[in-house]
């Protein structure tokens, strides 16, 4: 039987030997070709997670936390250099909080019982589990919750986000729901404080619309909405884009979401909020509508991939934040990098995209003047960085 030593921890987290990827282990440690751990590094500590080894979730609850640290902030800079960057990359920020507040699950039927869960590590085959330590207390019952909507739907995905005031759950299933279904949700939303079951994308029952707080505003959440992983993950954020808005106006805030960026910037200042999720934009408007002490709030729905704002739309802001989804903002950054736009705030959570978007906008004349990279989906390979870009 052959043996490796883990030469180095890849971008997604693996450790890896001689081309050869081995989950879960760390740099000097030596395995088989089983990925069984024969010598293991000083850097090891003991997991809390009683699924860890199978779960397909946390990659690196096994790592102590300096170097944990070192690498995260290692994948920003090294993304960056790759395209010739170099700037100041400050510590790092971890931003878990009190857990993540939303989590999708998995509900299989598993020796006649439905259960719920996550896949195991490059398969499909489900990983029961009774609680997640890595989510916020008032999701630990999540689990068993959604595994209850086995019995209406069979195999199922369940989605809960953890609100203000109660649970909003999301299912995805095959199976019809039966509308006598819906009288025994009832009891079930009473008793585990669910304000929304939502079904395919259509609301079934609901005990009151799932708000969530953001800045000054309170939020009717739409059905499936994007939401930063954690409170202070998008508190932590928020507060990093205000404290390099300080000199600015008029602001857009493009890729906005429901608005997590935009109330907390419009504390201070005039903000455009731009998104092509139409119950997005219209949550947010909704929103600003009952939220009082907030400078000017407009708002577009607009695709920014296909119809990205122009140079001379982009001329009429002081600074633009954006926050777009994992492929980056490529079009819209060609379109910032032809504007007069002083200043550009560029929240990722990919740092190969944002290396590619920063390489355009530096070309274009911008200067990187710092990255913060910021931890809120602590323990996996994912990482937030907020980049702050000045006109030369």
């Amino acid at each position: 039987m052959s043996e490796f030593t883990i030469e180095r921890i890849g971008e997604k987290g693996d450790g890896l030997a001689q081309g050869q990827v081995f989950p879960r282990t760390l740099i000097g440690e030596v395995v088989n070709d089983q990925g069984v751990v024969l010598k293991t590094s000083a850097e090891r500590v003991e997991s809390f997670c009683p699924v860890f080894d199978t779960c397909g979730g946390c990659k690196l609850q096994h790592w102590n936390a300096a170097p944990y640290q070192s690498w995260k902030t290692s994948l920003l800079a090294s993304a960056l250099a790759a395209r010739g960057i170099q700037t100041t990359i400050n510590p790092l920020i971890s931003a878990h909080g009190e857990g993540r507040r939303r989590v999708s699950l998995h509900v299989r039927e598993v020796e006649g019982r439905w259960r719920a869960g996550f896949m195991a590590e490059g398969s499909h085959q489900l990983v029961p589990i009774d609680i997640c330590p890595v989510l916020v207390p008032s999701l630990q019952s999540a689990p068993g919750l959604a595994a209850k909507f086995g019995t209406f739907f069979g195999d199922c995905d369940v989605a809960v986000t953890a609100c203000e005031n109660g649970l909003d759950i999301a299912i995805r299933a095959q199976r019809k729901l039966v509308d006598k279904a819906v009288v025994q949700f009832d009891a079930l939303m009473r008793s585990h404080s669910i304000a929304r079951i939502a079904v395919n994308g259509e609301t079934r029952t609901q005990l009151a619309p799932p708000v969530i707080n953001m800045g000054k505003a309170n939020l009717a959440l739409p059905i499936g909405s994007f939401l930063q992983a954690t409170q202070m993950g998008e508190e932590t954020l928020g507060a990093l884009i205000n404290a390099n808005l300080k000199k600015s106006q008029r602001i857009a805030d493009l890729f906005c979401g429901v608005g997590p960026f935009t109330f907390r910037t419009a504390e201070r200042h005039t903000v455009h909020a731009v998104d092509a999720d139409r119950p997005s934009i219209a949550a947010l408007q909704i929103a600003n509508r009952y939220t009082t002490g907030l400078k000017p709030i407009t708002a577009e729905v607009r695709d920014l991939f296909r119809n990205p704002l122009t140079p001379m739309e982009l001329n009429e802001f002081d600074a633009v934040v954006l926050d777009p989804p994992r492929a980056g903002a490529e079009a819209q950054s060609v379109s910032i990098a032809k504007s007069k736009v002083k200043r550009v705030i560029y929240v990722s959570c990919d740092v190969q995209s944002l290396a590619r978007d920063a390489a355009l906008l530096c070309k274009a004349g911008y200067r990187l003047e710092s990255a913060t990279p910021v931890d809120q989906f602590k323990y996996s390979a994912h990482l937030e960085t907020v980049a702050v870009f000045t006109r030369r």
